[in-house]
């Protein structure tokens, strides 16, 4: 059983490579460009029941118009994009889900400023998106699963101390050595797509590095958990991560 359960995990990987445009990097993914577009449409017809739709016409209008521009660089002709602007001053965050169903808080605005502001919110979003980074963080869940249940038989026969020490390591280890680092590099990638991205939508993608500085200037003060344990990268890191890709992207930019 143990030898079966080890080699559907590495058919899993050979099968299921996928590239992330823009960066080459490659990445496991297990569903179904077609099953993570179904997936997001239902998240997404969720969102619309349980929140305040914003009536602010002007601002709506500023969201869908930022974010057509932008999808239409994104180049991924199958999704169904959708913008809408959700009235909660007190979420200060944005997202969009597989397909492209993209969500803007009213809270997050401020920080945004104007359209620039805006553009590179959404980039970043849509970026995540076409980078499928929610399949993929759905995958290394189920692979997670899988790497738990083989660790499981492998210890069957230890005394229940030692099982239960043995997988609260793992899954420890995992967290810590995986998935959060792995959530990190998302981050990280969806900041250097969306600057290209924004660039190639006709928005200057230096005002990245100025809208992250207003991030973080929001930050100061609060408490905040160390970077290793963080599904975000320090706003620093971020800052001078995107610094690093300005040249490459303000290639694409012509405004």
């Amino acid at each position: 059983m143990k030898k079966l359960l080890i080699l559907f995990s590495l058919i899993i990987f050979i099968l299921s490579c996928a590239t992330v445009p823009y960066s080459q990097r490659k990445s496991v993914i297990l569903f179904s460009s077609e099953q993570e577009m179904s997936l997001g449409e239902q998240a997404f017809a969720e969102v619309l029941k349980t929140s305040r739709i914003s009536e602010d016409k002007e601002k709506v209008e500023l969201i869908k118009r930022v974010g057509e521009r932008i999808a239409k660089v994104a180049d991924q002709p199958k999704y169904k994009w959708e913008f809408i602007l959700i009235d909660d001053n007190n979420t200060v965050n944005a997202f969009c889900l597989p397909g492209g169903k993209v969500a803007f808080y009213t809270g997050i605005l401020p920080l945004c400023q104007d359209e620039d502001g805006i553009a590179v919110v959404m980039a970043h979003e849509i970026a995540h998106a076409i980078a499928r980074h929610g399949a993929e963080r759905m995958s290394q869940g189920m692979i997670a699963e899988l790497g738990q249940n083989i660790v499981a038989l492998a210890v069957e026969k230890k005394t229940p101390e030692a099982r239960k020490a043995i997988l609260t390591a793992y899954g420890l280890g995992v967290t810590v050595g995986v998935l959060l680092p792995y959530s990190r590099q998302h981050e990280y990638e969806a900041d250097y797509i969306g600057l290209i991205l924004m660039a190639k939508a006709g928005y200057d993608p230096n005002k990245a590095v100025e809208f992250w500085q207003r991030m973080l200037k929001l930050q100061e003060g609060k408490t905040t958990i160390p970077e290793f344990l963080s599904t975000h990268p320090n706003d620093k890191n971020r800052i001078e991560n995107i610094k690093k890709h300005l040249p490459e992207a303000l290639k694409y930019y012509n405004p």
